[in-house]
């Protein structure tokens, strides 16, 4: 959703753009998509892109990495342009998807193809799309092996570039030895980008193996919060997590908000309940299909739910513009997951709310987290009183969605995995009971809850 910059924002940006290097036609596409000017990351790597040296770029989520490798791939498939120039990997089918758009868009002026090639999408169609030859392959490494293995007359001798997009991601999620099996095949003389989020011993690992002399480039060496975001606690008592969720969607029901939780199933669970209650809810989790996947994130970004409950699957890299509050329904096990999530908000300058939910057992996680932030958050204020008032329809919503989870489970028939991804459609999609009704605060902004929603939201 790129916001029109005017005459004299443009001229700035473009001037800025080619100050580091950028050709007229890449720098206008980039004002083109509301970029006021480069960030700091795109300011110290492309100049160092541009010359054809390896880099390394250390910056934390929402600072613009999507650019500062993009730009220089196309300026040079701009010079010398041909098929399977370019690879990126990406740890996640989102954020893959989301990279293409980027370059397409970057690229619409100078006619670049790009193919897409992830999982949960059919192979055959993927297979046709490299059969046009695209200059830029965007994918996730086990998809990117899958077609180097089976699709006839797909390979990777004559690449130029090599791009690793958060590689702490991709090493943690175990894509180890697909990596391992991509580099084997590329050739020596390429050359290659690898940016991340942290300097995991993974990560020099790799970038041992499969970089020369590279260039370091970092932008946030700690780990931070931007100050336009407001950080807030809830201490809840465990047994009544869901009705405190719940009081918050009242309390800010005329917001955007994403909710991460820890589990599959509880992202389900949760999307179920919300919806129960009266409010816009929708899941996305890493057991769904891949288009009921995309569905639900488009849903989200094109306002037709205000509530995307997800788990870390989309705490990282997907630029979902606008959301006003990220809730931390599950504290992340590993404290820098809190920085990805919460970065969710806040994004491009502008402000944003962040609640995290406190058991009793989650006490030390959430130590953690303030210790690496270097802050003491505050109580966010939730009267016990006021939560509790919601505590009889909390229960008669987590009754009905459990009902409603083991009637999709049934429907879809078969391994756990395959139940919970095909039973998500039928959830999205029956119509829910309403517990609390609209007027009384459900939905976004019945009532009473849409009047206190839109302020707090958007401190």
């Amino acid at each position: 959703m790129a916001v029109a910059l005017t005459e004299s924002e443009t001229k700035k940006a473009v001037e800025a753009f080619t100050a580091l290097g950028v050709c007229e036609e890449l720098a206008t596409a980039a004002a083109a998509l509301g970029w006021k000017g480069p960030s700091e990351i795109q300011s110290q790597s492309i100049p160092q892109a541009l010359e054809g040296k390896d880099v390394i770029g250390l910056a934390q989520t929402g600072s613009g990495k999507t650019g500062a490798f993009a730009l220089p791939i196309l300026q040079e498939l701009l010079d010398r342009p041909q098929a399977f120039f370019a690879l990126v990997l990406s740890p996640t089918r989102e954020l893959a998807i989301q990279i293409s758009e980027q370059f397409e868009a970057l690229g619409a002026g100078i006619g670049v193809k790009c193919a897409v090639l992830v999982g949960g999408i059919d192979m055959m169609a993927q297979s046709i799309s490299l059969g046009k030859r695209p200059h830029v392959i965007v994918g996730t490494p086990g998809r990117v092996v899958d077609h180097l293995t089976n699709t006839r007359g797909f390979g990777l001798k004559q690449l130029q570039v090599l791009c690793l997009d958060e590689a702490d991601r991709l090493l943690n999620l175990d894509f180890e030895q697909e990596i391992d099996q991509i580099l084997k095949v590329v050739p020596r003389d390429r050359r290659t980008q690898l940016f991340s989020a942290t300097m995991t011993s993974k990560v020099a690992k790799l970038q041992r193996a499969c970089l020369k002399n590279p260039v370091k480039v970092e932008v946030s060496a700690k780990y931070s919060t931007v100050d336009s975001l407001k950080q807030n606690y809830l201490f809840v008592p465990a047994k009544h997590k869901d009705c405190y969720v719940n009081y918050l969607f009242n309390e800010l029901s005329a917001s955007t908000t994403m909710v991460f939780t820890r589990t599959c199933d509880q992202t389900r669970k949760l999307a179920l309940v919300a919806r129960n209650l009266g409010f816009g809810a929708i899941p996305i989790h890493g057991q769904m299909s891949q288009p009921k996947r995309l569905g639900a994130l488009n849903k989200f970004k094109a306002g037709e739910r205000n509530i995307l409950v997800a788990t870390d699957v989309a705490s990282r890299g997907l630029d979902i513009p606008a959301v006003d509050v990220v809730i931390n329904y599950d504290v992340p096990q590993n404290s820098k997951d809190y920085v990805h999530r919460v970065g969710r908000t806040a994004r491009a300058g502008r402000s944003g709310l962040a609640v995290t939910l406190v058991t009793q057992y989650d006490v030390e996680l959430y130590q953690k987290i303030e210790r690496l932030i270097g802050k003491r958050l505050e109580a966010y204020p939730a009267p016990e009183e006021a939560v509790l008032l919601m505590n009889e329809r909390v229960n008669e919503a987590q009754r009905i969605a459990q009902q409603q989870m083991r009637e999709a489970d049934a429907k879809g028939g078969g391994g756990g995995k395959k139940r919970n991804r095909e039973g998500e459609g039928d959830e999205d999609d029956q119509g829910l009971m309403t517990i609390m009704g609209r007027g009384r605060g459900g939905g976004r902004g019945g009532g009473r809850g849409g009047g206190k929603g839109g302020g707090r939201g958007r401190r």
